[in-house]
């Protein structure tokens, strides 16, 4: 069984350390986990990794965060994965930071890269694991903070959070997502 987990984020060294990242962070940790490298291909980076008998095709969009989808889209159809094996890791500023939480359908929450990934694979049904971000930005400073690198309070625990965010990814593909969201959305 093979499983398509797509970490949101943005291409170039200047995006590398921000918080819109955490989703190239997330699978850089899961990929280093095991010791393999992504190679560059269509739309992005990709590297598959075995565990337990399953497939997770991981791939950071090299599209830019607004046109996500056209990535997503193209991997799915390439590897002939179906939507109830996708996963997107994103970053959530509705949630205190380090916050997860995982569902199996819902809005874009006014994320750019969901936005595009609904309206190109025409649903709103497939699975999510938003990794809270806090909101602790003045008015209209949002894409400064979004777009900020972590402070150093957050570094202090960043790599637990992407540690438990490592854990949901394969609980996914393992347990499938109702049980990971029990698991998840309860810590």
């Amino acid at each position: 069984m093979k499983f398509l987990i797509v970490g949101l984020g943005n291409i170039g060294s200047e995006y590398a350390q921000t918080r819109h990242n955490i989703g190239f962070k997330v699978l850089d940790a899961l990929a280093g986990a095991s010791n393999l490298f992504f190679k560059t291909d269509r739309y992005g980076d990709v590297c598959e990794l075995k565990h337990k008998g399953k497939m997770f095709f991981l791939l950071k969009p090299s599209t830019y965060m607004n046109l996500s989808g056209n990535a997503v889209r193209y991997w799915m159809q390439q590897e002939k994965i179906p939507l109830e094996n996708v996963l997107i890791i994103t970053d959530d500023l509705a949630l205190p930071f380090g916050k997860l939480r995982m569902r199996g359908q819902g809005s874009d929450g006014g994320h750019n890269g969901l936005k595009h990934i609904n309206q190109i694979l025409q649903t709103t049904a497939y699975a999510r694991l938003r990794f809270g971000i806090s909101a602790e930005f003045s008015k209209g400073q949002q894409v400064d903070y979004v777009l900020g690198e972590w402070d150093d309070e957050e570094k202090k625990t960043l790599q637990e959070h992407i540690d438990r965010s490592c854990k949901a990814v394969f609980s996914f593909g393992l347990i499938g997502l109702a049980r990971t969201m029990n698991e998840v959305n309860t810590k």
